[in-house]
């Protein structure tokens, strides 16, 4: 009963089907552009598209669909979508650069051989996103939620 209505609700099943596009979307894009496979990229963050944002705006766009403007569910995923994309855009993005740098800082002091300098595993830098992958994973979770909502209603 609980797993047949969690897969015929739509605002379950459109934002997971928009973390799914998405993240799909991801991996094609970096095989297209790197000649190269990598799985890691169907789980991983940041990379274009946005899967945070595609997520969230397909969620936004089924509560709409179902709710209608008038109650509390329409502003809470809004404002839950605009935290998780300026996030992705903002303090995410920002761990990316300084990811980056410490990357940089540590393999240089590797070239310097340092003594003492423990080796470590790089930092994650595709974590966040720029805006133009918030606004493509935006574009892509609309039209998902849309789809899901007229399919599943």
């Amino acid at each position: 009963m609980f797993l047949t209505d969690l897969f015929q609700n739509p605002i379950f099943l459109a934002p997971a089907f928009g973390w799914c596009v998405a993240q799909v979307t991801k991996v094609i894009l970096y095989l297209i552009i790197n000649r190269e496979f990598r799985l890691e990229r169907m789980f991983g963050d940041g990379g274009m598209p946005s899967a945070h944002s595609a997520t969230v705006s397909a969620l936004v766009v089924a509560t709409a669909m179902r709710y209608g403007a008038g109650g509390f569910e329409l502003p809470m995923a809004g404002f839950f979508a605009f935290i998780v994309m300026h996030d992705a855009m903002g303090v995410r993005r920002e761990t990316g650069r300084q990811a980056e740098v410490i990357n940089d800082m540590i393999e240089e002091f590797k070239r310097m051989n340092a003594k003492g300098f423990a080796t470590t595993e790089d930092l994650k830098e595709l974590v966040g996103h720029s805006p133009l992958q918030v606004l493509v994973g935006s574009v892509l979770g609309i039209v998902v939620g849309l789809i899901v909502s007229s399919i599943v209603l």
